[in-house]
């Protein structure tokens, strides 16, 4: 598997953003690498609305998510907003905010689990 980044490195930096923008902990999780090579520098709006797709067409090309529930609670797994479908450029610092918040609570849960 490979850190990838939910919106790409080369996207940001195409649009101007630094290494410390791009480089936020928020803004990585774990992927397969064939997926991670597949998204490529396609934004998380791009790439979301090809897993739609193929959710909808049967044609399992990311992974093997086959149906929008496993999406979503892939998603929540890893503490991605469930908007992820709609974020471009233009949203990046609001989602980077909403993804620590889920990340937060994500570790608290686990925290109080113990």
């Amino acid at each position: 598997g490979d850190i990838h980044h939910i919106f790409p490195k080369n996207y940001l930096k195409k649009h101007g953003l630094t290494r410390g923008k791009y480089n936020q902990l928020a803004n990585y999780v774990y992927m397969q690498s064939e997926i991670n090579i597949k998204v490529g520098n396609k934004p998380p709006k791009g790439y979301m609305s090809e897993m739609k797709e193929q959710i909808d067409n049967e044609d399992v090309s990311y992974g093997s998510i086959n149906n929008v529930e496993e999406l979503q609670n892939n998603l929540r797994t890893c503490a991605i907003p469930l908007n992820i479908y709609e974020i471009d450029i233009s949203n990046y610092e609001e989602f980077l905010k909403e993804r620590r918040k889920l990340m937060t609570l994500k570790v608290r849960e686990y925290y109080n689990s113990l």
